[in-house]
C-alpha cells in the first residue's frame, strides 16, 4: 500500500498522542517506536496497555497482540482479542518481539480510515489482483 506524507503524519500524530498521555511506560514506548514494523502502525492506549492498529480511525483493528504492564515490572502480551494470552515478557524488547512475530501477513503501513474502510479497501485490492480480474 502506498503512503503519502500526510498518511505518515497521521500515524506520527498518534505516536505523539501516546507519548503525551503518559499511560504507557516510557521504556516500552521507546522500544515500540524503534521497531519499524510497529512504528508504521497506529498506536493507541487503554488501561496502560499499548495497542497497535492497522487503521488510523476508530473503530481500530483488533488483529494485533497488545502489551500491558505486569505487576512485577515486566510485561504481559495478550491478544489479539482480550480472551487470548501470548505470555509474559521480562523486558520491553522481549514484549515487542512477541508482538512482531504475530503480526498479520502484509501488516502496515496503517490505512487512513476506519477498520470497515480498510476491509473494503483490502477486498477491492484482492478483487483487482485476482487472476480473473481482467475478465471483468
Amino acid at each position: 500500500m502506498h503512503t503519502t506524507p500526510t498518511d505518515r503524519a497521521r500515524v506520527e500524530a498518534g505516536w505523539q498522542k501516546v507519548r503525551d498521555d503518559g499511560r504507557v511506560r516510557p521504556e516500552l514506548l521507546e522500544a515500540a517506536c524503534a521497531e519499524p514494523r510497529l512504528r508504521r502502525l497506529f498506536p493507541w492506549t487503554g488501561m496502560g496497555e499499548l495497542h497497535f492498529s492497522r487503521c488510523t480511525e476508530r473503530p481500530w483493528t483488533w488483529d494485533i497482540p497488545y502489551i500491558q504492564p505486569a505487576a512485577d515490572g515486566g510485561y504481559w502480551v495478550s491478544g489479539p482479542s482480550r480472551s487470548e494470552d501470548v505470555g509474559p515478557a521480562a523486558t520491553p524488547l522481549e514484549a515487542i518481539a512477541m508482538v512482531v512475530e504475530r503480526l498479520p501477513p502484509g501488516c502496515g503501513p496503517a490505512f487512513v480510515g476506519t477498520r470497515e474502510e480498510l476491509a473494503a479497501h483490502e477486498a477491492a485490492s484482492a478483487l483487482a489482483g485476482s487472476p480473473d480480474a481482467e475478465d471483468r
